[in-house]
């Protein structure tokens, strides 16, 4: 899952990158209206995390013209300011969740799931190909019943692979969902992930379950043999 983290205070905005990040979700940090504007014109996000108080302008603005756009991904509202006629206009204005500073790392981490969660058509806790079990609330992953030892980001292109079996990704589309800005598209990172999976994956009994597609990328589906 690929985040916007749209917050100027810029060590806030670095422990909740550094945090996020942790839990296996990509994030791209904007500290202004305009660069907000730039990141969300360049990439698909699942979820936003905005503050109302930029140096360049007014959240809530920036808000409504993403609204207004089209661009639907569920934003969750972090801001000091904590009278209910500012919780209503942001409500009003688009936002799905509402989040007044101080708050602990903890709740913000669930309500951006929960909001996740929500958003999802029909909503899918736990995600099952074959023997293969990834539970997205509880962090953990199963094969024919053993525990998989997964890192996060081992976690998120397994869960982001789940969630579209037999449907062939390209490197491009897998970067833009489960890595951030910071990815370079002429690294092997992925490549080096997927290796890593597969030993995991295929440790057991069955066949291969992520294949790759030459030129194109990769696809999570059974061994036809």
């Amino acid at each position: 899952m690929r985040l916007l983290l749209v917050e100027d205070e810029r060590r806030l905005a670095e422990r909740l990158a550094r945090g996020l990040r942790e839990e296996g979700f990509a994030v791209d940090c904007a500290a202004t209206s305009a660069e907000a504007l730039d990141c969300a014109a360049a990439n698909p996000y699942d979820l936003v995390l905005l503050d109302l108080a930029l140096p360049d302008g007014s959240g809530i603005d920036l808000l409504r013209g993403w609204r207004h756009e089209g661009i639907d991904a569920p934003v969750l509202i972090l801001t000091a300011r904590d009278l209910v006629e500012e919780k209503v206009e942001g409500l009003n204005a688009g936002a799905d969740d509402y989040l007044t500073k101080p708050f602990a790392f903890e709740e913000v981490l669930a309500r951006v799931r929960a909001l996740l969660r929500r958003r999802a058509a029909p909503p899918r806790s736990v995600l099952t190909f074959g023997d293969l079990t990834l539970d997205r609330d509880g962090r953990r992953a199963e094969k024919a019943g053993e525990p998989l030892d997964l890192t996060p980001k081992e976690f998120a292109l397994l869960e982001y692979l789940m969630l579209q079996p037999g449907v062939v990704l390209s490197r491009s589309r897998i970067a833009e969902h489960v890595w951030d800005e910071a990815y370079e598209a002429r690294s092997n990172t992925i490549d080096v992930i997927i290796a890593r999976l597969r030993r995991k994956l295929e440790s057991g009994e069955g066949g291969r379950l992520i294949h790759s597609v030459p030129g194109v990328g990769y696809v999570l589906r059974g061994d036809p043999a």
